[in-house]
């Protein structure tokens, strides 16, 4: 580790021509000099073509003495990089030269903007708000890919902001060299006469997997941006109001599968559209997004999924309006770099994809229907940024409610699926002492308009959900951070609706033998709170990590957030040690172990666990990393979805996963993962292998399919109420064997042809399948223990149904849906996306969806995929045109 971090030294100005060399580069940089980087007005027009060529740049003081990060952390760069900064009225301008004593080596890759390929690349980091802790990243590589993004929390990133700025390369016999404007409207910054600004440099080098800072964080280190040299020189500047339009339009057209008696969806229709992104600068700091009638056409379709159990999946944003500066409305993980959750649920206050969700009343019965995918949003406005050293996000957004059509025989009618809908969310983050202590505080508000009698019963009419966060951090070096949160919950509506909440999988109230719990059948309101706090040691060579935690059996969250469980405390303590100095073998390794526990408010230990955990990068750059992990026997509140514990026997759980050398190629990777419980036989596996081809600078073909197979002896199927099931509490809990096998793949295929203009396909085949054997009922309860049922037969009045014989003799027979199942599924998009002109796109989007379900249970490729390719198809085409205009 180095003894002090190693600044670049502001060198003298020189002429940029060929005569300059790297011995003469290196020598006039003397690390560990220099305290700030100049900017200098530019002295005439600058034409962003990567050649820096005009007569401005002649006039800019040159900074080099880059230092190495990886591989060999503190050493002296492999090539010599010379960098200048410019400004105008307008906008800050960046020149740099990479030089390169092979230029014919330069990785140039082209990808689409902000996908991480293996290619030369020049990024340029800043903190415009001065705070240490922000700030935005724009990056190039040797191929003119653009990279842009937003920090915080000093030391992480998030690329899924996209900015207006422009960036051009050339390359010639001395390396490549880069050139940026970005405009003063894409920061953040406040007004002055006379500007300080945080900023940072980094050169990567993919033939030698090199990166190279003008200051860097260490490996065994913390804190990033909080170490930016400053930038000086920008005074005396006008910037324009920042004011940004982009209107856009739409052209879709659905070819939908649907029965010839289908009197709402007869197989083609076509819809126009129109709508509107505004952003407004607010003063120097916050910035308003608004927008009506969003259209997300261009979004890639979420894969298949198969959940047999009770908890939600969870789908990652991938909305634009929503993920741009999604990142200050994060709540509960700051100050601290890192954070381990074992077994702990979470909890969070905004999971933005409730808003424009799929439409959630009960259709009732009847011969076809027509409702739509996603809810409409009216609108929605956005207002973030920082005042002084207050962070500050609102959201609010408006939900049309949504209507399907029904018909039964002769008769057609209307009715209501999702109702109008508020959302709101609000974010306040102030950071002291260069964000060494901080505190905030989250508010979150859900409020619906009913029509109709049938919805109030079925969703909450409010929610409202408050919070409170901070961190400290007990020494100046940043070594130790504690962080805490704690938040309260209320929902509100008809007694119907808090009776299912109350019942439903996030809380299961009407657990028999959880005497602390109980259904309130009246109640029009359910409140309740959650907290965490957790320490972090986040420098030096061994590392250590503590939470405890609890949610309360009332939280709820679910109307604008995300959460899986109540009812639960939950600790762990991890500790760690990592290598970070390169040796003849390994490039970095880390180690870890932890146990964790978790209980319920009854005090029943609901989870125990050991873990053991790898991961090391070798010298030819491949990544590997396994887990071992084994639990003891604990208790499981959630098997029996709302009746009395069960036991969990004790088991092993494993995992490995492997990552050739992203430099090649040919690129390839492994995941395996496993669980053995040895006292019933119960197992899964699963493999995923994954290549990655790319034949050209231009071209990437990726697949990846994936093995699952899952043998359980103890799957949930039914509750039935039985009086006279008296070790059971008055009912009869139904489980049976499962065999369940599932093979899927990803496959992507990328052309990219310039840095704008981009062709990208992907597809997810799945074929599933789960045959449900061995029938039986829970014996009694805190145990592993049933009593085999008889075999499973047709229901006589409905061959959708099984019935089986009791377990005890006397009871009645168990009659319950089919629950095997048979899946076939393809999903997949193909986008063609060109940006026309800075900030302006044009969208060619190609969706298809397909599915076949039967209730046979049995496995067999060949089956499946006839019946994949044989499925009606829903093909939906969409053309979309922005333009992105400011005043």
């Amino acid at each position: 580790m180095l003894p002090h971090l190693l600044l670049a030294l502001v060198v003298p100005a020189v002429q940029l021509d060929s005569a300059v060399t790297h011995a003469r580069l290196r020598s006039a940089a003397a690390p560990g000099s220099a305290t700030a980087v100049h900017a200098v007005r530019a002295s005439g027009a600058v034409s962003i073509d990567g050649r820096l060529d005009e007569p401005a740049w002649s006039g800019a003081i040159p900074i080099a003495g880059l230092t190495q990060r990886v591989p060999r952390e503190g050493a002296e760069p492999s090539e010599s990089t010379e960098i200048r900064v410019l400004f105008d009225d307008d906008a800050i301008y960046v020149g740099a030269r990479m030089y390169d004593r092979a230029p014919d080596s330069v990785a140039a890759v082209l990808a689409r903007r902000d996908r991480a390929v293996s290619a030369d690349r020049f990024v340029l980091f800043l903190d415009s708000y001065h705070d240490r802790r922000s700030g935005f990243f724009f990056g190039i590589n040797a191929a003119g890919t653009l990279y842009d993004g937003t920090l915080y929390n000093d030391e992480w990133n998030d690329s899924t902001w996209d900015g207006v700025w422009e960036g051009r390369v050339a390359r010639d016999s001395l390396g490549w060299t880069a050139e940026m404007r970005i405009p003063y409207s894409q920061l953040r910054f406040q007004r002055q006469d006379v500007y300080v600004w945080g900023v940072n440099f980094e050169r990567e080098i993919a033939r030698r997997n090199e990166q190279d800072y003008l200051v860097f964080r260490p490996t065994n280190g913390s804190g990033f941006v909080s170490r930016f040299v400053d930038l000086v020189g920008i005074e005396r500047v006008t910037p324009r109001p920042r004011i940004e339009v982009m209107p856009y339009v739409t052209a879709k057209a659905e070819f939908l599968g649907h029965d010839a008696a289908d009197p709402f969806i007869t197989g083609a229709r076509a819809r126009p559209g129109a709508g509107l992104d505004a952003k407004v600068g607010i003063g120097g700091n916050l910035t308003l997004d608004g927008t009506v009638n969003p259209d997300f056409g261009q979004v890639e379709v979420d894969p298949a999924v198969v959940n047999l159990t009770d908890v939600e999946t969870f789908f990652p944003e991938k909305r634009p309006f929503f993920i741009e500066g999604a990142n200050i409305f994060n709540f509960g993980s700051g100050g601290a770099n890192d954070f381990w959750g074992f077994n702990w649920p979470g909890a969070d206050f905004l999971y933005s994809r409730r808003i424009g969700r799929a439409p959630q009343g009960t259709l009732p019965t009847a011969d076809f229907s027509s409702e739509p995918a996603g809810t409409h949003i009216l609108g929605a406005a956005k207002l973030s940024g920082k005042a002084g050293t207050w962070s500050l996000g609102a959201l609010n957004a408006l939900t049309n409610s949504e209507f399907a059509d029904l018909a039964l025989g002769l008769a057609r009618w209307r009715t209501e699926v999702e109702p109008l809908t508020w959302y709101g969310v609000y974010r306040a983050q102030k950071e002291l002492a260069q964000g060494r202590y901080g505190f905030g505080v989250i508010g979150t508000g859900t409020a619906r308009r009913f029509d109709e009698d049938s919805l109030p019963r079925q969703l909450s009419r409010t929610a409202f959900g408050l919070g409170a966060d901070g961190w400290v951090t007990f020494d100046r070096a940043g070594t130790w951070v504690l962080t805490a949160w704690a938040g309260a919950s209320r929902v509100a509506g008809t007694a119907a609706r808090m009776t299912d909440l109350q019942r439903g999988s996030v809380h299961y109230f009407q657990r028999p033998d959880a005497g602390y719990l109980g259904v309130e059948s009246n109640a029009t309101s359910l409140t309740g709170w959650a907290g965490r706090m957790t320490l972090n040691k986040q420098k030096g060579d061994w590392l250590f990590n503590a939470a405890v935690g609890a949610i309360d059996p009332g939280y709820e969250v679910n109307d604008l957030g995300f959460q899986i469980w109540a009812d639960q405390v939950n600790a762990h303590v991890m500790v760690g040690r990592r290598w970070t100095r390169p040796s003849r073998l390994f490039q970095s390794a880390q180690l870890n172990l932890a146990t964790f526990r978790s209980w319920d408010f009854g005090g029943d230990l609901t989870s125990v666990g050991y873990f053991l955990m790898g991961m090391f990068d070798l010298r030819n750059f491949s990544h590997w990393q396994w887990t071992l992990e084994y639990d003891p026997e604990s208790l499981n509140a959630r098997r029996t979805r709302g009746g009395p514990l069960t036991l969990n026997p004790p088991g092993l759980d494993w995992s490995m996963t492997f990552t050739s050398d992203p430099r090649r190629k040919w690129i390839a990777g492994l995941a395996v993962q496993g669980d053995e419980f040895a006292r019933d036989r119960q197992h899964s596996w699963s493999i995923a292998p994954t290549l990655e081809w790319h034949p050209s600078s231009r071209a990437l073909v990726q697949f990846g399919p994936r093995l699952d197979k899952l043998h359980t002896t103890a799957q949930y199927v039914d509750t039935f109420d039985d009086p006279a099931a008296t070790q059971t509490y008055g009912h009869r809990y139904l489980f049976a064997d499962l065999q369940e096998l599932q093979l899927s793949a990803s496959v992507r295929l990328n052309w990219i042809f310039t840095p704008r203009l981009s062709l990208e396909l992907y597809a997810q085949p799945l074929l599933s399948s789960g045959q449900y054997r061995s029938y039986k009922e829970l014996a009694q309860p805190r145990t592993y223990d049933f009593l085999a049922a008889g075999p499973a037969q047709v229901a006589p009045d409905d061959d959708s149904r099984l019935v089986v014989a009791p377990a005890t003799p006397g009871l009645t027979q168990l009659q319950f849906d089919n629950p095997n199942f048979s899946l076939a599924s393809l999903r997949g998009n193909a986008v063609l996306r060109w940006e026309y002109r800075p900030g302006s796109t044009i969208f060619f989007v190609w969706t298809q969806n397909r599915s076949d379900t039967i209730t046979d249970g049995a496995f067999r490729l060949g089956d499946g995929v006839d019946r994949l390719f044989s499925a009606a198809s829903d093909n939906v085409f969409l053309v979309k045109v922005s333009y992105w205009w400011r005043p």
